[in-house]
């Protein structure tokens, strides 16, 4: 039965599809069963895998607000399964305010799919709004990108209160899985200062594997690929590699 982690922040730009697509193709590598659910309109962990945003049938937001079947809506890459989202999702959060049951419909469609993998990760939006809450709600677990930047912290007590809120009234097994580490510059003292920060806000909690920048991370959604399969050998896979291996570990 798979293990269902909700890749969160509403800060944009940290990191959550970056790790999203690199960590689900790295476990794969290590021979893992894994669905990536692309839950974010703008679609980019799709494309990060070279799926094709525009002609998607269905996408998760047909399945989530029409009821279409969610098996149909898998489609297999060479580095892991996807449930594809495109544009038509920004439009699901007013929808979803009248329907019943609406913080778990992601839930009910992903469950369908458990017993096929061991891991789905779902890329969420930047934002808290009702798309995150259904994420959280179908989720065990939580990842949590941080980059090492001035502003890391900031805003994440909100997220944390709401994963409470989540946690007490919606989905009592929620659970942060850990915090990683992004855009890590081991020649500033800001990104060594921001890591000691985060790992006294975390204790216990922050993988030891930083995620470096790296141009070929930010090169290889372009190109549709995993940076793993763009350029086996940069510091971003490698980076990657090992925090699936430690992953893998503290999931277990």
């Amino acid at each position: 039965m798979a293990k269902t982690i909700a890749i969160v922040n509403q800060k944009g730009g940290v990191g959550k599809t970056t790790t999203c697509v690199n960590l689900a193709a790295a476990l794969h590598g290590l021979g893992k069963r894994v669905l990536v659910c692309d839950f974010d309109p703008q679609g980019n962990a799709t494309s990060g895998f070279g799926v094709d945003k525009s002609t998607l049938s269905p996408s998760i937001y047909e399945v989530l607000i029409g009821g279409a079947d969610v098996k149909k809506a898998v489609v297999s890459t060479q580095w892991a399964d996807v449930i594809g989202s495109n544009k038509s999702l920004a439009g699901a959060t007013v929808e979803l305010i009248g329907m019943d049951h609406r913080e778990h419909l992601l839930k009910q469609a992903l469950d369908q799919l458990a017993a096929d993998y061991d891991y789905i990760l779902i890329d969420c939006p930047p934002s808290l709004e009702l798309l995150t809450l259904n994420a959280l709600c179908a989720a065990r677990y939580i990842l949590v990108p941080v980059q090492c930047e001035y502003y890391a912290l900031e805003g994440l007590s909100d997220l944390l209160t709401t994963v409470r809120i989540v946690k007490r009234q919606l989905n009592p097994s929620l659970e942060l899985m850990g915090v990683i580490l992004t855009m890590y510059d081991g020649r500033t003292n800001l990104s060594m200062q921001v890591a000691e920060e985060v790992k006294r806000h975390f204790p216990g909690k922050v993988y030891a594997s930083v995620i470096p920048r790296n141009v070929r991370l930010s090169e290889a959604p372009s190109h549709g690929k995993p940076v793993l399969a763009y350029d086996p050998w940069s510091r971003g896979t490698e980076a990657y590699k090992a925090l699936a291996e430690e992953f893998v570990k503290k999931a277990n």
